[in-house]
């Protein structure tokens, strides 16, 4: 069966696995585990921030990122379809006490001037006042796309302007460093609190990092203990995570790549692929009505795709663990399973 679903189904490499086992660890609440020490200063130096935590999961990190840059009360702005927004179960509310306002989005993203039309009357005993806005790169919901850098250039500028807390839910921000040919650092210097997920593109079993001030990092590690994400000897979590940075940041491209040339196959078949939207490791396809039995159609025929937030949309997803005989298959199973015909040959490599 190939997998399609998610880039979180990757097995961990018999070299991660490798890492795994060799790692020196310690008491991690303690500060005392060196393998957990060095991943979260060389993800800091990574993510262009002064420090960063290790902690379980994106979600979690994105979580304390906002509970300790707002306060109860407080406004949160961000994209309708965001992953804060829609699948962190209400958390910001949950969790913070903060009034979240989805923005209509284009391909995932938002301008300054909407940020600018939200803002609210900071000495009103009526509303809640804007305090904060988080950014989503890549994009999940819109498939994976990218946020030009001229743009984060200038939603970070208006919220530095009227003094905004910016926050960047970067679960996949390796893809959009690749995607728009910079390092991660340059993306992520520019926010007050950026996250990064290791379990997804990176390909680990399970971890992320909040980085930021050391200020704020103080307060992040007490946010860590407050939703239960303090751990033990986690040296072994961090290893993983450090083959990684060191190996699996560079081969990004790879999935990339692959992810167009399914793309351009799909679409050669007659499928509802819109090829300018592939910018990264994500296929969305306009599969129509009934989604379901699409899903079930292109299963029988050895591929698993998933469901997306759009209704008549399923998405493929590339990862390390799809080789290009993977994609080659895929490229003849789902125009197979829903019934299109081939219009040519876009199949380069």
């Amino acid at each position: 069966m190939i997998d399609l679903r998610s880039d979180t189904l990757t097995q961990p490499t018999p070299a991660m696995r490798e890492a795994i086992a060799r790692a020196a660890v310690g008491d991690e609440q303690k500060r005392e585990d060196p393998t957990v020490n060095e991943l979260e200063r060389r993800g800091a130096e990574f993510l262009g921030q002064e420090e960063a935590v290790f902690l379980p999961t994106a979600t979690m990190a994105n979580q304390i990122a906002l509970n300790i840059l707002g306060n109860p009360g407080d406004a949160l702005l961000v994209e309708r379809h965001a992953h804060i927004m829609l699948s962190e179960l209400g958390g910001p509310a949950a969790h913070s006490g903060l009034l979240t306002i989805g923005l209509p989005g284009t391909n995932g993203r938002f301008s300054p001037d909407q940020v600018v039309s939200e803002l609210r009357d900071r000495t009103s005993v009526h509303v809640a006042p804007t305090r904060l806005v988080a950014v989503e790169n890549t994009h999940n919901s819109s498939g994976g796309r990218v946020w030009p850098l001229a743009e984060i250039d200038a939603i970070v500028a208006v919220c530095r302007e009227h003094d905004l807390r910016i926050h960047l839910d970067g679960a996949r921000l390796a893809n959009a460093a690749t995607g728009s040919g910079v390092e991660a650092a340059r993306i992520g210097r520019g926010f007050d609190t950026v996250t990064l997920c290791f379990s997804k593109g990176l390909g680990c079993p399970l971890g992320a990092l909040i980085a930021g001030s050391a200020e704020l990092m103080a307060r992040a590690r007490r946010g860590k203990h407050y939703f239960g994400g303090a751990m033990r000897q986690a040296g072994i979590v961090a290893a993983a995570a450090l083959y990684a940075l060191d190996h699996h940041v560079d081969r990004i491209g790879d999935d990339h790549a692959r992810a167009r040339r399914l793309a351009a196959g799909l679409a050669a078949a007659g499928l509802g692929v819109d090829l300018d939207q592939v910018e990264t490791n994500f296929v969305q396809i306009d599969v129509g009505a009934d989604r379901a039995g699409a899903i079930e159609q292109i299963k029988e025929r050895g591929v698993l795709v998933s469901t997306t937030v759009h209704p008549t949309v399923v998405r493929a997803v590339i990862h390390l663990d799809i080789s290009d005989e993977d994609v080659d298959a895929a490229v003849e199973a789902i125009p197979a399973a829903l019934g299109a015909t081939r219009t040519g040959a876009l199949r380069a490599r």
